[in-house]
């Protein structure tokens, strides 16, 4: 959790330890103090106060590759609008009650349950080696070995595989849950590759054979660690 005030820190530190789904891994007072922590990519839940000195829990969010399942809380109901665009599960506007702590907590339990039920389903659709999507009124069959990178573009996402592409009506987050994560990584905001299609890496741009894509400067060093993977030459 981030929150910059004491008390209300304390707070849901005491609602937390109520409930038995949770654990708290980390508090912290202000975002710079948590960064280390959550680009972990460990975090299963995030609570953090939109109105902190430094900077703001949106502007945290907005920083971040990739945003953690996250619960904003705050005194003032008019940055509801940014948080739900940032895909945040709830928004608790202080003073806290326990019964509307417990809500959220509860909303949050059934996403991290679909997730993982998406995960299984995930790793069964990896064993059959592609999946499915809709486009322009035909159900499209991917191969996931065919499949080269992925990249967002406004509502929708661009499907690059080795002879064609595919304009789907879904968001970059909900593909990259859905596609196994030892093959595919997100190298920027709007960009997941397959690693397997990598060519060469100069810098921060990867060649993909066909195409070249950026790396995110804040991903670079995480990026390239994992698709290297230890199979560096050595001498």
């Amino acid at each position: 959790m981030i929150e910059d005030n004491r008390l209300e820190r304390m707070l849901l530190e005491e609602y937390i330890l109520r409930y038995n789904f949770l654990k708290i891994a980390g508090s912290f007072h202000n975002p710079v103090e948590s960064l280390e922590f959550i680009q972990r990519g460990t975090t299963d839940l995030l609570f953090i106060d939109v109105d902190m000195p430094i900077m703001s829990g949106i502007e945290f969010l907005r920083s971040l590759p990739v945003v953690p399942p996250t619960i904003l809380t705050t005194a003032y109901t008019e940055y509801a609008i940014q948080g739900f665009e940032l895909e945040v599960l709830d928004y608790l506007v202080k003073p806290i009650s326990f019964e509307r702590f417990l809500r959220s907590c509860n909303k949050a339990r059934e996403y991290c349950t679909f997730q993982a039920s998406r995960k299984q389903q995930t790793e069964v659709e990896e064993t059959a080696g592609h999946f499915f999507v809709k486009c322009d009124g035909r159900i499209e069959k991917v191969q996931y070995d065919e499949l080269v990178f992925v990249e967002a573009m406004l509502n929708y996402v661009v499907l690059h595989t080795e002879s064609r592409k595919l304009i789907v009506h879904h968001t970059i987050k909900g593909i990259s849950e859905q596609l196994p994560s030892k093959h595919f990584i997100k190298i920027h905001k709007s960009t997941i590759i397959n690693i397997n299609k990598v060519k060469s890496i100069d810098g921060n741009e990867i060649d993909l054979g066909k195409s070249k894509v950026i790396i995110s400067q804040n991903l670079q060093e995480n990026v390239i660690k994992e698709i290297i993977r230890d199979r560096m030459l050595k001498r």
